[in-house]
């Protein structure tokens, strides 16, 4: 199957970086949210992140692929797409809800992925009428700079189906790794586990948040401490993946810390909301503990 017209559900960061990143390989891309706040805010978000590539690519085609996207409050309007990327909140229901009003409206060749982190692919797929043409497709985290992405089979994905998005994907210059169906995957299964250990570590009082990140920075050579990613991350983001990891792999390894769940709680979902294990209302970041 050929793909050009690409409808990404979800007007978000991680929305807004997956529009981009196919506008500026030359694909079709309709970008729809039900917050038309958040469509406004993606018009300028999306022209900030391609001009950033432009300037770095110094190419013409890069240059006018803004005009490749188009914004849209209605779900309807991604009828006519070839590839459909969920990247809603991560919230499995919300995910189910959104591909059981979809399918209805879509060609019957239109491959449906979703940009989950961790929630399981073959769930999802079962709430469509074409599990075969479903598959996890899933990018980091700032999606312009970071080359990874995970394919992930759901265990009716056809072949024919995943050697076309992995054609797809490296057509946006990125590097594909294939994984199987657990929660979690491999990349958050692996992060998001490391940070929860963090958590426990500053929970238990072995050190403060500056020690912790400054010994996985200096120590390990991570390129931020574990704290920190879990701000820019979103705490809310991070308790729900090891819930699912929790309950997807019944194993109380997977425990979410209680100090997560209390920030979580509290309101305090990092970067996003100005406060988490960082303070960042003023103009440097301060530890909250």
């Amino acid at each position: 199957m050929i793909i050009q017209k690409i409808g990404v559900v979800g007007a978000g960061h991680m929305g807004c970086g997956i529009a981009g990143a196919f506008a500026s390989s030359g694909y079709d891309v309709t970008l729809m949210d039900v917050d038309t706040k958040a469509l406004a805010q993606a018009t300028g978000n999306i022209a900030l992140q391609l001009d950033e590539i432009a300037a770095r690519e110094e190419t013409e085609e890069r240059r006018g692929a803004g005009a490749h996207i188009r914004m849209t409050p209605n779900l309807t309007d991604l009828g006519s797409s070839d590839l459909i990327v969920e990247a809603a909140t991560e919230n499995e229901h919300l995910k189910h809800k959104i591909f059981a009003d979809l399918t209805p409206h879509l060609k019957s060749e239109t491959i449906l992925t979703s940009n989950t982190s961790s929630f399981s692919i073959t769930r999802m797929a079962g709430v469509t009428d074409r599990p075969e043409q479903f598959m996890g497709l899933h990018f980091m985290n700032p999606v312009p700079s970071t080359k990874l992405v995970e394919l992930i089979r759901g265990i009716a994905t056809s072949r024919e189906t995943f050697e076309t998005i992995r054609s797809v994907v490296q057509r946006l210059g990125k590097t594909v790794v294939e994984l199987e169906d657990y929660p979690g995957f491999a990349v958050h299964r692996i992060m998001i586990s490391m940070i929860n250990e963090a958590v426990y570590t500053l929970h238990e009082g072995v050190g403060s948040v500056i020690d912790i990140d400054t010994s996985m920075r200096m120590g390990a050579k991570h390129p931020m401490g574990p704290l920190e990613l879990a701000d820019f991350i979103g705490l809310d983001t991070c308790l729900a993946i090891m819930n699912s990891l929790r309950d997807g792999l019944a194993d109380t390894k997977y425990r979410p810390c209680p100090l997560l769940v209390k920030y979580v709680e509290a309101g305090w979902l990092g970067r996003k909301v100005g406060r988490g294990f960082y303070d960042y209302r003023g103009k440097v970041p301060v530890p909250s503990r």
